[in-house]
């Protein structure tokens, strides 16, 4: 199964049971809010299936293919997404494309993303749902105007792809957890362990992360302990994610009231600025 259907299959059972609890609190708002975003999944999830079934006419034979060279093959957006799906929150075109090289094979050059996003909502706006995810830039808590320097995936949640003053740091610290289970996976799991791209971005979360270094280390031949950056990382996550949640939440509920489909997903347009401050006053 492709990473683009098991992202959307995920998507659905986590909106699928957001609807349950919005129904059970008597939120009705909130419950229709989601089933139009289940909507949405569950079409990107048929149009995906059908683009992945068989053509009538039998196929041509193709040379064998190793696994990390179908994946280098892929589209760059596809390098992309499978980097956002590992690390699981906004992030930079640099972060994405350290994330890349870490862990997944092909090549990917911070370049590419530039031209990428615009492309995105143009796919979009020509063809809505077409495609079954698109990448988008992270939303401003406060003008819900897009953040261009972060990139998300369209099927994360409203609450997921908006930026508060806390953000940034639960962001990187949820991130710090991500990139140590997977280098901890990597060890368990392969022959030759984790990469030492693996290795220096991990070790490049954990230098800004209090209590997450050994006692003992001098520069990058430290011995890192996985579970140390883990516990530090969750220490200091649960300090803020409470205020962030409450800040992403609220900004989320604000852009589904005030902000159509197309800019839920890449951002309210600086000249509806305005009259946004006007709807919140």
């Amino acid at each position: 199964m492709s990473d683009p259907l098991d992202a959307l299959e995920k998507s659905i059972g986590t909106l699928r049971r957001a609807i349950r609890d919005a129904a059970a609190a008597g939120d009705t708002e909130r419950a229709g809010e989601l089933r139009m975003q289940l909507r949405r999944a569950e079409r990107a999830w048929d149009a995906l299936i059908d683009a992945d079934e068989p053509a009538a006419a039998p196929p041509r034979p193709a040379p064998e293919t190793a696994p990390a060279a179908r994946g280098s093959q892929l589209p760059a957006r596809e390098h992309v997404h499978r980097a956002l799906m590992l690390l699981g929150v906004p992030a930079a075109p640099k972060l994405i494309v350290g994330v890349h090289e870490a862990f997944f094979p092909g090549e990917l050059s911070a370049s590419k993303l530039s031209s990428l996003r615009r492309d995105e909502e143009r796919s979009y706006r020509s063809s809505p749902g077409a495609r079954p995810y698109y990448l988008c830039p992270a939303l401003a808590h406060d003008l819900l105007t897009p953040v261009r320097a972060l990139i998300t995936i369209s099927t994360w949640t409203l609450e997921h792809r908006v930026i508060g003053p806390l953000s940034p740091r639960v962001d990187f610290l949820t991130g710090a957890l991500r990139i140590a289970e997977a280098v901890h996976t990597s060890a368990e799991s392969t022959a030759d362990g984790p990469s030492p791209e693996a290795l220096r971005l991990l070790w490049r979360f954990a230098v800004n992360i209090p209590d997450a270094m050994p006692r003992i280390a001098s520069g990058h031949g430290g011995a890192l302990d996985v579970q140390q950056v883990i516990g530090a990382a969750q220490a200091e996550l649960d300090v803020h994610t409470d205020t962030d949640r409450a800040t992403r939440a609220a900004a989320a509920r604000q852009a589904r009231k005030s902000l159509g489909d197309n800019e839920q997903l890449f951002g309210a347009p600086l000249r509806g600025v305005t009259h946004l401050r006007s709807a919140r006053a």
